[in-house]
């Protein structure tokens, strides 16, 4: 419970996606910037719930305990009643969902905002409305929930900070032989198929990039364990597969140290981008435009069809024509720019 007379502390209800939680680190940036005594903590999903703890400027990383896509309307009540005594003095809520505005409600926070969704409007003081949804950058819909409705918004890029230790940690637990640059390959995304370029064009990406001098390293969730044997086997050349077996926080500090990376529109290129590594972003269904890289140093891959950006979890036309027609040759070209 805070002191009498202190500020009130904030509540952030985070999204459970990964790379939408790293751009909710522009968010608390912009909330320390205008009001840098007030103490941040963020309530979140497992799933997320590491990337908030590597967030500069949170106080408290509060765990939901639901899983994405769980309604648990009675669970989210329980937490935010037993919430009340934290002395919340306002509540962000980032997700557009109605579970969850139900927390900071039952948590009695006098302050409460949010984007109008799901018919929501009651279990909020402040109901944004969100008509740039399809149009604006996701960042800039994040960090405008801190500012006067109608404010302009041009977020700061989202940076992390690593736990100490973890880069040694990390390095001694995954040690990767030989010599030379570190690529590093990151064949999944959650959302869906349509945001995947095909495994064996990351395949063939890895034995060209061999050739040119890289070590290849492969990242994901256990999800993506049938993309990294693909990888494994049919690029003919030694790749170093870490896929499920690493953490968030140690896939992270290898990304942190990689030389470059080559990801899908997914939560771990948000990571990368968070800490300016060189990257190239391929784009299939997403938009580029809403979900850019925040690196400075990032190249984006993606074909002008009319039929993309779809957001559409899997390809309506059934052919993957956005990601099929983007070659290895050209993705490792666009690797070797981001280096000058």
């Amino acid at each position: 419970m805070r002191a009498f007379g202190s500020v009130s502390p904030l509540l952030l209800v985070g999204p459970s996606w990964v790379g939408d939680m790293v751009m909710a680190a522009s968010l608390v940036e912009v909330l320390r910037m205008r009001e840098p005594s007030r103490p941040i903590d963020v309530l979140a999903p497992a799933a997320s719930l590491p990337i908030a703890r590597m967030i500069p400027g949170v106080r408290r990383t509060i765990p939901l305990g639901l899983g994405h896509g769980t309604l648990g309307l009675v669970a989210r009540w329980r937490l935010g009643r037993g919430l009340r005594d934290e002395g919340y003095g306002k509540a962000i809520i980032l997700p557009r969902a109605f579970k969850a505005a139900i927390t900071p409600f039952a948590a009695g926070i006098p302050e409460r905002v949010g984007y109008r969704g799901e018919m929501r409007s009651a279990l909020l003081t402040d109901a944004r409305p969100d008509t740039a949804r399809k149009t604006a950058r996701t960042i800039d819909r994040f960090v405008a929930l801190a500012l006067p409705e109608g404010t302009p918004t041009m977020a700061p890029r989202p940076h992390l900070m690593l736990p100490d230790g973890i880069l040694d940690t990390t390095e001694a637990k995954f040690p990767l032989a030989g010599e030379g640059p570190v690529m590093v390959l990151c064949p999944g995304a959650e959302y869906g198929p349509a945001k995947r370029w095909p495994a064996e064009k990351f395949a063939a990406l890895a034995a060209l990039a061999v050739k040119a001098g890289y070590r290849i390293r492969v990242l994901g969730s256990p999800k993506d364990q049938e993309a990294a044997n693909i990888i494994a086997t049919a690029s003919g050349v030694a790749v170093d597969n870490l896929v499920g077996r690493t953490s968030l926080i140690e896939a992270a500090a290898i990304l942190a140290t990689a030389d470059v990376v080559i990801s899908n529109d997914s939560g771990l290129m948000h990571v990368a981008g968070a800490f300016d590594r060189r990257l190239v972003v391929i784009y299939g269904a997403s938009s580029e435009k809403m979900t850019p890289p925040a690196s400075r140093r990032a190249r984006v891959l993606a074909l002008n069809l009319s039929c993309r950006p779809c957001h559409k979890r899997e390809c309506p036309l059934g052919t993957l024509a956005c990601l099929e027609g983007i070659a290895p040759e050209d993705v490792l070209a666009a690797a070797e720019k981001t280096g000058q």
